[in-house]
């Protein structure tokens, strides 16, 4: 284990996240809020930690799988601390767990909440909140190699740990250069989202503030009453839209750019998750209409919730909570299954669900024909043992973590949907659940264990088990 790169590592990650924090700074400056001291600590702390980590490169810069998540587990712990110190300094959640699981819901991009009146609190953490939604999107490593120089050995054990889904692609020979190409994008469309909002008419702090939510797909919104607040159905569409373009695999993109229509043709994931939205959002709109007395007003709510849901975001136009049964299992569903590999979601991925049913199938066919040989293809091409075993670890894995977190969170006796769906919620980086966690809720009830608990969760989900699992794994910490 090479402790020193590692250190270095995330002694530069450090210095990138401080740099981070002069936006709400600046705001907070601008709007005379009284908190600056809430930014400044945390800025110097991650400065001074920064710099003592990586003030002298090592001689040995060999990095492996294990040290590449280990950095990665690491320096989202560290990150959700430090990015936690300012609600805390400015008292504004005066509890330091509430204030790590407001973090951690941020970075992870999960937009699950303990505040009650979100409209009282400072624009400029306001403005933090979201931005950690963005930040953790791409990934917040993603985002320091496109900044800093890497050798390409380094980066890719990193950039596969942070970016989810079962295969990682390069657009590039380099992954600095493959970075900096997802970022572009990423920003492009951000800053597309937030032209559109404010042709809209919505202002232009709730414009970026909702672009950077949205673009992360994490959810937190700057009204009590989310997007609802805002009464548009463009404003619906708009944000709805971009949710599900934003949970679209960014290697999409990078193809559309380079022309190359006909690899998109054969991209299974794409045209299931496409499939999925749409059939979803025309079910539940057939199945709400009496509430809404008009299919287009029905479909409205239903596509907005469908996107909201399946891409992990978590912003609401309406309590679903009061919507029939058949409506709120779809929505659960949606939950498990997420957006795409790739993108900025969470959840399974479309791609493991793809290949599970493709396996099953093909178990049927092996049961029918056992002399037979049958592969699964995804995208016209065979896929690989190791990422089929890969998949099934994944879903094993995924499940045990789910059912003892269920049990724990179970301690409290609530109720069996926001027992459930409040740890569904938080491991699939979605925000609000059922029962008493729906989008007119919070998780400020929870106790200290439970919030625990679903941070872990919520970490496990966004970093997909392995660099939070590894953390606890006496064989990575071996000196061989």
């Amino acid at each position: 284990m090479n402790y020193r790169m590692i250190a270095y590592t995330i002694g530069r990650i450090l210095i990138v996240v401080a740099a981070t924090m002069l936006a709400p700074l600046l705001l907070s400056l601008f709007f005379d809020e009284g908190i600056t001291v809430a930014y400044l600590i945390p800025i110097l702390i991650s400065v001074a930690l920064g710099a003592a980590a990586a003030i002298k490169p090592p001689e040995n810069k060999n990095l492996f799988v294990r040290e590449g998540l280990v950095i990665v587990g690491l320096s989202w712990i560290i990150i959700s601390l430090i990015g936690a110190l300012p609600f805390f300094i400015s008292r504004q959640i005066p509890n330091l767990v509430d204030c790590f699981f407001e973090t951690v819901s941020g970075f992870t991009t999960t937009g699950s909440t303990i505040l009650i009146d979100v409209e009282t609190m400072s624009k400029s953490l306001l403005f933090w909140r979201s931005f950690t939604h963005w930040l953790g999107g791409m990934g917040v490593l993603v985002f320091a190699m496109a900044i800093f120089s890497s050798k390409d050995t380094r980066a890719t054990y990193m950039m596969k740990a942070e970016m989810p889904g079962p295969v990682v692609g390069k657009l590039t020979s380099k992954w600095q250069f493959s970075a900096r190409i997802l970022y572009m994008i990423y920003i492009a469309l951000t800053v597309l989202e937030i032209i559109f909002l404010l042709f809209g008419g919505m202002p232009l702090f709730d414009s970026i503030v909702h672009a950077f939510g949205t673009a992360g797909t994490g959810g937190f919104g700057i009204k009590n009453s989310s997007i609802a607040y805002y009464n548009s159905a463009y404003i619906d569409y708009v944000i709805g839209v971009f949710m599900v373009l934003f949970g679209v695999n960014f290697n999409i993109y990078f193809l559309l750019i380079m022309r190359k229509f006909t690899s998109l043709k054969s991209d299974d994931e794409l045209k299931w998750y496409a499939g999925i939205v749409l059939v979803s959002a025309v079910i539940i709109a057939i199945n709400i209409m009496p509430l809404y007395n008009t299919f287009a007003k029905a479909f409205q709510y239903s596509f907005f919730q469908v996107s909201s849901i399946m891409t992990t975001t978590g912003y609401a136009t309406a309590d679903f909570v009061q919507w029939p049964m058949l409506s709120q299992v779809i929505l659960v569903a949606l939950m498990m299954i997420g957006a795409c590999a790739g993108s900025t979601g969470g959840g399974i991925k479309v791609i493991r669900l793809v290949i599970l049913l493709k396996l099953a199938k093909r178990a049927v066919k092996k049961a029918a024909s056992p002399r037979g040989i049958f592969s699964v293809n995804t995208a016209g091409k065979t896929v690989e043992m190791e990422i089929l075993n890969g998949v099934l670890a994944y879903f094993v894995i995924y499940m045990l973590f789910l059912g003892v977190s269920i049990l724990l969170v179970s301690i409290e006796n609530k109720d069996i949907a926001t027992t459930v769906t409040s740890v569904i919620a938080t491991m699939n980086n979605i925000g609000p659940g059922l029962g008493s966690v729906g989008p007119t809720g919070n998780f400020a009830d929870f106790s200290v264990l439970s919030k625990i608990v679903m941070s872990i969760d919520m970490l496990v989900g966004r970093l997909e088990i392995y660099p939070i699992l590894i953390l606890f794994s006496p064989y990575v910490w071996k000196k061989s």
